[in-house]
């Protein structure tokens, strides 16, 4: 689009990698408080905090992902979810038509009592609230020069399995909410509620090894998941920094010094998101952060789009099927950019502005940098013109 666009995306980037780490933490941590007593919650955000400072001193040590080592994780996480899924549904397989029915009756009371348009904003929001779960996908994109060759088909073919694991999870477990009558319980998640049922009939020691496998699990992979900040934030900030849109010194050290300043303003950013959220949230913590995060993930999709509809209408002469692709992003831009603006507007009280705020003077500072360098840069000319004249 231009560097002025981009250097707006990459801020909002930036500011989006800062709250995966905090809300992927906070999460976490929600997942691993869910197991233990309700009076145990006061130590929740320490231990939040504590978990954000280890993923930072390991980042700094130099930590590198091991696929190896969290593939039994992954494999618990997969065989306790999707064993929990297909046994809510065959255990309450006739209560589908009835489940069915209802769900039927409640969106024609909904669309009765607020009408189609308010209907579709309800469920616009929920869609935008459950942006977080684009953050792999997200990753993929930014990370595809380290695919295996081919990368352009290895993307495409991880987005699909990753479409299609996510679209079963989710699903199944909305439906399992229905068929168990999952309600909020303090101190644990919809997924604890959700597995505390599921085994109330079970012998104990079963009963409470599944729920502490599958919340566990859980709680591990989204601590691995913060790690998507600390390894794509620097590299963003290394990028912005090679065009002088950030200090140099992200770019131009050697690569272990650019990731530890990389990282430090990661994990500090992410402790005061935190600990600030935590201060002023008025819907929970992770309620909160899922606010800051959904907007400044759909500024960069927003952008994205916009960027690939002006793309295609570019290449229309060389691109047989570009009509087709438009339509694609044309139809992602308007959905993006119609829950960016229904966000902003409905989330603004509520914690919206400060995302608004933070990133737009983060955008100014990159701005201001770039006109440091540019000052610069003129007197240095400046001076080779007087050391010529002499």
């Amino acid at each position: 689009l231009s560097p002025t666009v981009g250097v707006v995306s990459g801020c909002a980037l930036i500011g989006d990698y800062i709250l995966t780490i905090a809300l992927s933490v906070a999460s976490g941590a929600d997942a691993m408080f869910s197991m233990l007593p309700v009076e145990m919650q006061v130590w929740k955000l320490k231990f939040s905090l504590g978990i954000v400072v280890f993923l930072t001193l390991l980042n700094l040590r130099g930590a590198k992902e091991s696929v190896v080592l969290w593939v039994p994780v992954f494999f618990v996480f997969v065989l306790t979810y999707t064993f929990a899924i297909i046994w809510s549904i065959s255990a309450h397989f006739g209560d589908l038509p009835g489940i069915a029915h209802g769900v039927v009756t409640d969106v024609k009371a909904d669309s009765a009592e607020v009408g189609w348009f308010g209907l579709m904003a309800v469920v616009l929001r929920a869609y935008s609230l459950g942006a977080g779960t684009y953050t792999g996908i997200e990753a993929v994109s930014n990370g595809l020069n380290t695919l295996r060759e081919p990368r352009v088909q290895t993307g495409k073919r991880t987005m699909i399995y990753m479409a299609a694991s996510l679209s079963f999870v989710v699903g199944g477990l909305l439906l399992a909410y229905l068929l168990y009558h999952v309600t909020p319980v303090k101190g644990q998640t919809l997924n604890a509620v959700l597995f505390g049922k599921i085994t109330a009939a079970w012998p104990p020691l079963l009963a409470r090894g599944f729920v502490i496998a599958a919340m566990a699990s859980s709680a591990a992979l989204l601590f691995i998941a913060a790690q998507t900040g600390f390894f794509g934030g620097p590299r963003v900030l290394a990028n912005m920094a090679v065009d002088r849109w950030m200090p140099t010194r992200f770019a131009t050290l050697s690569d272990r010094l650019v990731t530890q300043n990389g990282v430090l303003l990661m994990g500090l950013a992410a402790l005061l998101v935190i600990v600030v959220a935590a201060l002023f949230a008025k819907g929970g913590l992770v309620n909160t952060l899922v606010v800051l995060y959904s907007i400044n993930v759909f500024i960069t999709f927003s952008l994205s789009q916009l960027g690939m509809v002006r793309h295609w209408w570019l290449e229309r002469a060389q691109e047989p099927k570009w009509k087709n692709k438009i339509l694609i992003n044309g139809f992602g831009l308007l959905l993006t950019s119609g829950i960016l603006v229904s966000l902003c507007v409905v989330k603004f009280d509520e914690g919206g502005w400060v995302t608004l705020l933070v990133t737009g003077a983060l955008v100014g500072v990159a701005f201001w940098v770039k006109n440091h360098y540019r000052q610069t840069q003129k007197k240095l000319y400046r001076l080779n013109e007087l050391v010529a004249a002499a």
